[in-house]
């Protein structure tokens, strides 16, 4: 019999609220962070898009309107506020590869500095202004971790980190991930900053129930069974 996975989650470092989820968690149940597998995703870029189509997975990514945008931009100020978070700064983001940090936290997690990468890479984008697309401040992520500098800053032209990458998108479609934070523990699935203490109470045995067992599809081979509209979804998680 296959092993039970364990629970996890999946972060992005583009999303402000899988920044506010790793941050909550990290002050009130650090241990419960720390058990979890860490999936990155991101919005790939053609040359990451070919590799999954040629493993026929489609990703579940919508546009997103101009009004949600800017309620996000609202939203994120004042979930900052209530956190205490006065030094925050909004990315300005013109042309944005999400491959040069994402492929770079694959390279830090090879080094067991997955998780210190995250927190640099928050820091830097969401409090510092920084554009983490930018592969020189990978670089300064990495000299700031004792972390290989070249490599990390240039992972995005590593083939073999690109095949990796698109594995684990693959993974997130499979799990059917349409949006993040994303929490899954067995087959309870969590999405959104909103859910972030169920998702605790869950993977502690302290509530919550168990979804039942169905034969649903493969959602990476069926995305557009439900077509979403423009940008579905609270404002808690975003794709």
């Amino acid at each position: 019999m296959a092993s039970k996975r364990p629970p996890r989650w999946y972060f992005s470092l583009r999303s402000p609220y899988s920044w506010f989820a790793y941050r909550d968690l990290m002050a009130t149940h650090p241990e419960v962070l720390d058990s979890l597998d860490w999936l990155p995703f991101w919005e790939p870029d053609q040359e990451t898009a070919k590799l999954l189509a040629e493993e026929g997975v489609t990703l579940p990514i919508v546009a997103m309107s101009r009004a949600k945008n800017f309620y996000i931009l609202q939203d994120t100020r004042r979930l900052a506020t209530e956190r205490g978070l006065t030094q925050i700064t909004w990315p300005v983001d013109r042309e944005p590869c999400w491959e040069v940090a994402h492929l770079a936290w694959i390279a830090a997690e090879d080094e067991g500095r997955g998780k210190d990468f995250v927190a640099a890479a928050y820091r830097a984008r969401w409090q510092e202004g920084k554009n983490i697309s930018e592969p020189a401040v990978i670089a300064a992520i990495a000299e700031e971790l004792g972390l290989d500098a070249q490599r990390l800053s240039t992972a995005s032209q590593d083939a073999e980190l690109r095949k990796r990458g698109a594995a684990l998108l693959a993974e997130s479609a499979h799990d059917g991930l349409f949006g993040v934070p994303f929490f899954i523990t067995g087959r309870d699935k969590y999405w959104g900053l909103d859910r972030v203490e169920s998702f605790v109470r869950a993977v502690q045995g302290a509530g919550g129930t168990t979804a039942p067992k169905t034969d649903a599809p493969d959602p990476a081979a069926h995305a557009d069974l439900l077509p979403a509209g423009g940008d579905a979804g609270h404002a808690g998680g975003c794709g």
